[in-house]
């Protein structure tokens, strides 16, 4: 198998992680580049080990996190709650972000991520724990679920509640979300890519956009589609199936970064 062939499934999934863990496309798109000039500097750090493709390029995003100046750089024409991200990003130490990321985002075990990160599964545990802990202390939120499953919608909501958080509602169309939108404005939006009409939840999201600045997380079976590098992408992304420590570690970022600046 090519190098090419080893690492393009996961390129995605790696984007997605560095995105998360810098607060920008643009600075997230420069460490998945910066991985992308090592393996072809060096491609035997994927073609010359036992270890999986995967593991050994979040193991290189990891070495190179904090070497290269781009962590929390300022981004042209991002939204005012990205820019609460960033400063906000600062306030979580980076290991302690990364372990909540690599576990609660990307699905990665203890013993995976310790030997991501070099360090031992009890180091691991307890950044988990400080991470969440500091995740935790956010402002509650309301949250506008935009979904045509109704049994998927109802997960979603249960979830919602678990975390100490409202739904304003749950929209099945891309008229029904504007129209829930514009009557109980929320603090985030929960939002499925294909609707019960054909209508889009891209589409949905773009208007509401136009007239109230929300964080958005995008719920869909293909990430590949909407981490495709050709345009703006969403910082908050959850891949189907998903399973409820995921949605809650999404929620809980996207409402804790737009809970104001950091102070």
């Amino acid at each position: 198998m090519s190098l090419s062939e080893s690492i393009a499934p996961h390129l995605p999934y790696l984007r997605r992680y560095a995105r998360a863990l810098t607060g920008t496309q643009e600075s997230g798109d420069t460490y998945v580049a910066a991985v992308l000039e090592s393996l072809i500097a060096n491609p035997t750090m994927i073609t010359g080990t036992k270890t999986q493709p995967k593991i050994t390029l979040y193991q290189i995003l990891s070495k190179l996190w904090g070497s290269l100046k781009v962590n929390l750089g300022v981004e042209t024409q991002v939204s005012t709650w990205e820019r609460r991200a960033q400063a906000k990003l600062s306030t979580i130490p980076g290991l302690s972000r990364q372990v909540f990321l690599l576990k609660a985002l990307e699905g990665f075990s203890d013993a995976e991520v310790a030997r991501i990160l070099g360090k031992t599964e009890h180091e691991v545990t307890e950044a988990f724990d400080e991470a969440s802990q500091q995740i935790a202390q956010m402002m509650s939120g309301s949250v506008m679920i935009i979904e045509d499953e109704p049994l998927i919608a109802l997960d979603l909501e249960d979830i919602v509640a678990s975390l100490g958080h409202s739904c304003t509602g749950v929209a099945r169309t891309h008229d029904e979300a504007l129209k829930l939108a514009g009557a109980k404005k929320p603090d985030l939006v929960l939002s499925d890519i294909q609707l019960a009409d054909g209508s889009s939840g891209i589409d949905a999201v773009s208007d509401i956009l136009k007239k109230y600045d929300v964080p958005v997380i995008f719920i869909t079976a293909f990430p590949e589609r909407l981490l495709t590098g050709e345009r703006p992408e969403p910082a908050f992304l959850i891949t189907k199936p998903f399973s409820p420590e995921m949605v809650k570690a999404m929620i809980a970022q996207a409402l804790f970064f737009n809970a104001g600046p950091a102070s």
